[in-house]
């Protein structure tokens, strides 16, 4: 155990359990080693003492991914790896394994400068962006994995390798895509864009006007630009002290904004759904980019939860209908589901190619439930009946990013790709990780 420089944890150890714990806390993961890194070689070491014991290697950032259990395994901790420098002269941002997406904003802020980042800027970097990464910028300008320059990455046979498009081509094509699948990732080099302002936020709507709502965004969606995202998120808030009162105990659509013009086009663009006319709520403004979280307003403190997704062809009448069915109000549906415009650059390859898929994909449909005690059977049952019901708008695949616990099965993780490009992912597997000590994960199996 001398060899690891930062602390390490065995159960029973006083720091073990807050070490161990994630956001998501849906799984409980009990491993035999936890392995804080502060750097490179104690990624290693952790990556050499697993290979000794036959044990394979999980890697714990933030959480918030679908958590494949680490019992009896390794689990490396990167929290700690928190290094994140910008380059603005080159427009490139360069962060160690355990760097937050909030790290990394008000560094590129005030060069005019935005990574391609979430949502949620809570969220890892290095998860997020191999595993694609859609963000609210990404219409315009891509999949995050897609600016990826460089990765510094330990592999299965205890290497720290330097990743590139010219130094190893067909291990930097399948990482940026293929998640955690071919090693740790220690560092990430990528890309910024040239973005300082948004005119984002959200307009809520009461339940009474979901499907006014659905529908008349249906056929505003496809009018808008590409620097313009978007989404519809139907929440029925609790009636709990924890949530603001103009939505404790509703249930609203919420349409979410983000444009990356100016406040007086983002008005005209956004004035056929605002002239819907019974929101309750409008929070749209000119804001900065480092405040982009602010628009989703996703939660911050760890819950158990259980996600899927459905990527959509199309959204049509007939699928607002069917959505409704399903989750709208008074079906007293477990379930909070968010409609995601994809389409523009996240439909076209990108400069150097990546194994990222569904890039076919005109909207993404992901949903998520609270696994309280009892409710179990209730939130996995809704999930199922959600990815009946919109079975005929579907592509018939998945998206990595937004896969949750039920996506884990590996016949769900073979959609979230061609089939071409799974078969060479299974290949680069089995040169890079043969023995898959990287399983506990969204696994792709060596062939």
């Amino acid at each position: 155990m001398g060899s690891f420089e930062g602390p390490v944890f065995r159960p029973g150890d006083e720091g073990y359990d807050a070490e161990r714990a994630g956001f998501n806390l849906a799984v409980e993961q009990r491993p035999e080693l936890v392995v804080a890194a502060t750097g490179p070689a104690d990624v290693i070491a952790a990556v050499e003492f697993a290979s000794a014991r036959g044990l394979s290697v999980g890697v714990l950032t933030t959480g918030h991914g679908p958590a494949v259990p680490a019992d009896g395994q390794v689990l490396v901790t990167t929290r700690r790896m928190s290094d994140a420098r910008v380059d603005p002269a080159a427009r490139l941002a360069r962060v160690a394994g355990g760097v937050r997406w909030e790290q990394v904003l008000p560094l590129a802020g005030p060069h005019g400068l935005a990574p391609l980042s979430g949502s949620s800027t809570s969220v890892g970097v290095v998860g997020y962006t191999l595993g694609g990464g859609i963000g609210p910028l990404g219409r315009a300008y891509g999949f995050a994995a897609d600016r990826v320059r460089r990765v510094d990455l330990v592999t299965a046979d205890g290497q720290l390798r330097e990743v590139t498009a010219e130094s190893e081509p067909e291990l930097f094509w399948a990482v940026r895509g293929g998640g955690g699948n071919f090693g740790v990732v220690v560092g990430l080099e990528f890309g910024l864009v040239p973005v300082a302002r948004l005119y984002g936020g959200g307009l809520f709507f009461p339940a009474e006007a979901t499907a006014d709502v659905l529908h008349a965004y249906r056929e505003w969606a496809p009018t808008t630009p590409e620097g313009m995202s978007s989404s519809v998120a139907l929440v029925d808030f609790p009636p709990i002290p924890q949530v603001p009162e103009p939505l404790r105990g509703r249930y609203v659509a919420n349409v979410r904004f983000a444009y990356t013009g100016g406040a007086e086009e983002g008005e005209r663009l956004v004035r056929p759904l605002r002239d819907i006319g019974s929101q309750f709520l409008d929070t749209l403004r000119e804001l900065p980019f480092t405040e982009v979280a602010s628009i989703s307003n996703d939660p911050t403190a760890p819950m158990p939860a259980y996600g899927s997704n459905v990527p959509l062809r199309t959204f049509d009448a007939a699928a607002v209908d069917a959505l409704l069915a399903q989750v709208g109000p008074g079906t007293g549906a477990p379930l909070v589901v968010e409609l995601r415009q994809l389409g523009g650059a996240f439909g076209r390859p990108p400069e150097v190619p990546s194994a990222v898929g569904g890039r076919d994909a005109a909207y993404l449909l992901f949903a998520s439930g609270l696994l309280r005690p009892g409710a179990e059977d209730a939130v996995r049952g809704a999930h199922d009946r959600l990815h009946e019901a919109m079975r005929p708008w579907s592509t018939g695949g998945s998206a990595y990013n937004f896969s949750g616990a039920r996506d884990a099965d590996p016949e769900r993780v073979r959609l979230a790709f061609t089939p071409a490009d799974y078969t060479r992912l299974a290949k680069a597997k089995a040169t890079y990780d043969p023995d898959n000590m990287f399983r506990l994960n969204l696994n792709i199996p060596p062939i």
